[in-house]
């Protein structure tokens, strides 16, 4: 996923060819990044942060993290916390705690005051966790998950290559119809119609997940004969648009599960 995770360039395992020689680069790498969209934080319905200056920090095996200029965070909900962490990378981070009303988050934000030579362009700058914050918007639209990653990207195509997926050599789907879905730094995966999958097979599970990629996705457990395994297949009802062609397909993964696709 995303330029620092799995194959990605700045991933400490990145793959492709480069022009370059990868062993003169560092093997954690960094790039802080322009990200000018709208990033808005409330707790409790106060504005913690409004901001069109903001980076998005990409660091080897992280997901991107949204920093913005100290100067643009909201003074009065911020109380000095004397917890403190080292980053071999970055440098010594300070800490602030959110106080809105009666309410205090503790060690919500952070900065370093006097971040690393490698990382200097990080002196004025300061980031919240995610979970901080009741509310994330981006423009005007609320964040779910993880920010979104301007370089992942999701691609679902209709294919006639023939699947078939078994459990314990007992085959439990198979299409010559399958849609794939490309993923940023994934493999590929395979999703298939619920007609082309036994309706024996799939037992709904009260599971959910959410991918600011893809979407809500409900889980189903997989029973083949007297086996039955555990949120093993997953649907999308209603995906993203970036994977609005997988709307309602099946996909398959977990222990016991054998896909082919030829």
């Amino acid at each position: 996923m995303t330029l620092t995770l799995g194959s990605g360039p700045l991933s400490s395992n990145g793959a492709g060819s480069l022009n370059f020689d990868m062993a003169d680069a560092p093997k954690h790498r960094l790039l802080f990044d322009n990200y000018p969209r709208r990033m808005r934080a409330l707790v409790d319905g106060h504005a913690l942060l409004d901001t069109t200056r903001g980076k998005l920090l990409h660091e080897s095996n992280i997901l991107p993290v949204f920093y913005l200029p100290t100067e643009e965070l909201h003074k009065d909900y911020l109380e000095e916390s004397d917890h403190t962490t080292h980053c071999p990378f970055k440098g010594d981070a300070s800490y602030w705690s959110l106080r809105v009303g009666d309410r205090l988050i503790e060690n919500a934000v952070w900065h370093y005051p006097q971040p690393l030579a490698a990382a200097s362009w990080l002196d004025g700058y300061c980031s919240v966790y995610d979970t901080a914050p009741d509310v994330w918007l981006q423009e005007d639209e609320p964040v779910h998950g993880h920010l979104r990653d301007p370089y992942h990207r999701v691609d679902v195509l209709e294919s006639s290559r023939r699947v078939e997926i078994k459990v314990g050599g007992e085959t439990i789907a198979e299409s010559d119809r399958p849609h794939l879905l490309f993923e940023t730094g994934l493999p590929p995966r395979v999703y298939l119609v619920r007609a082309d999958v036994r309706p024996d097979v799939l037992v709904p599970s009260e599971r959910t997940s959410y991918c600011p990629y893809k979407g809500k996705a409900n889980y189903f457990g997989v029973r083949a004969g007297d086996a039955l395994i555990e949120d093993a297949a997953w649907t999308y009802e209603t995906p993203l648009p970036e994977a609005m062609k997988a709307t309602d397909l099946v996909s398959f993964d977990g222990a016991g599960i054998e896909i082919s696709v030829s």
